[in-house]
């Protein structure tokens, strides 16, 4: 949790937003790497953070087989929140007899599916996964959707999983500033229907898809501009995707941006669009989006969906490819699917995702895992 988007999802930005909001709610954060603890609280709950840096598949299992010890009695935690199988396996005996609840953010074998050598390695990634939540007094998901993979496939028994959504600081996204003060800012077109994408440039984003909605949504919406924020592998390949489609006056890839940026650029924009196709997602870009109050439209892959939709139907596009992301697009330019109010989307991020909001449910969970441990 350390480096930066060292995740293609901002999944560690939001758990480091959690981790500052636990103290409030009575959950002493604890980094074993500082001489003090990072926070305390009036209480005895305990999470202690672990940071595990990134390692082979076939050291993970060198270190998961080492059996650490477990910690001095005095040093004993009253829960261990795990995140993370490849992380969390190695250090799953150094605890002892503690309440384990397991942050299950996605199969670890479908988000390397496509990798080199996936078939010969996924059933092992698959027992070290079971391993470790079987091992859960409870199981957090972030989607109902997340929650019944982990019932099916990994045979988690229902009542061990609870559902609590992502979170954001939603003051931090709280922006004084106009559209049009950003769009100046930011060097953005002040006069044409803004689209904005955070994403990593990496298959399964659906990012080659939405290319290709723009090509379907030029014909309806011709001055519509679209923003791709992100870097990653396969930039080139999607800069020839736009070149091939003559779509250079409506995509811009604007490449990195920092978290103190990207507040700028959903404030900028009249629609965020989020085109997941295969990695699911934790709907961090969508509450994002609205924290800012500007509306987001989603594919129903992954756990946006489940966020957006009791704000408005309007924000979920059935997936089916370009077609039907381009239609969507087109449809919400046009005034055709009504998007809700800047300070609808707003009212809502604070009341369902803000960081002390879901911090409370965290640490709800943690307390049960202990009671009933």
């Amino acid at each position: 949790m350390r480096r930066p988007l060292a995740r293609p999802d901002g999944l560690e930005r939001m758990l480091q937003t959690l981790a500052a909001a636990l103290p409030r709610q009575g959950v002493n954060v604890r980094d074993p790497g500082a001489a003090t603890p990072a926070s305390l609280a009036s209480s005895s709950t305990v999470l202690q953070t672990l940071a595990n840096a990134p390692a082979s598949f076939a050291r993970l299992l060198r270190r998961t087989s080492a059996q650490p010890g477990t910690l001095e009695p005095e040093r004993k935690p009253d829960v261990v929140a795990l995140h993370f199988a490849p992380q969390a396996a190695p250090i799953i005996g150094k605890f002892g007899k503690v309440p384990r609840v397991v942050h299950f953010h996605g199969s670890w074998v479908d988000e390397h599916r496509t990798d080199r050598g996936a078939a010969l390695v996924g059933p092992l990634r698959y027992g070290l996964e079971r391993m470790v939540y079987h091992g859960g007094t409870r199981h957090i998901v972030l989607s109902r959707e997340s929650g019944d993979v982990l019932h099916m496939r990994y045979r988690v028994p229902e009542e061990r999983i609870r559902v609590v959504p992502g979170c954001v600081d939603t003051s931090r996204f709280a922006l004084r500033v106009t559209r049009k003060q950003a769009r100046k800012r930011l060097a953005i077109p002040q006069d044409r229907p803004v689209l904005l994408c955070a994403r990593p440039l990496i298959p399964g984003m659906g990012l080659d898809d939405l290319i290709d909605a723009i090509f379907m949504v030029k014909l309806a919406v011709p001055d519509v501009f679209l923003v791709i924020v992100g870097t990653g592998p396969e930039q080139e390949l999607l800069y020839a995707r736009i070149v091939a489609r003559n779509l250079e006056d409506q995509v811009r890839l604007a490449g990195f941006v920092s978290d103190d940026a990207l507040p700028q650029y959903y404030r900028a924009a009249d629609l965020t669009i989020v085109p997941t196709v295969v990695m699911k997602d934790c709907g961090l870009t969508a509450i994002e989006s609205l924290a800012t109050g500007t509306p987001v439209l989603v594919t129903a892959e992954g756990g946006s969906a489940e966020a957006v939709a009791p704000l408005s139907d309007h924000l979920v596009i059935a997936s089916g490819g370009y077609r039907e992301l381009g239609s969507g697009i087109a449809d919400a330019l046009l005034g055709v699917r009504v998007m809700p109010s800047a300070d609808a989307c707003r009212r809502y991020a604070r009341k369902h995702f803000d960081h002390s909001v879901v911090a409370a449910q965290i640490a709800d969970v943690y307390r049960d895992a202990i009671e009933t441990y």
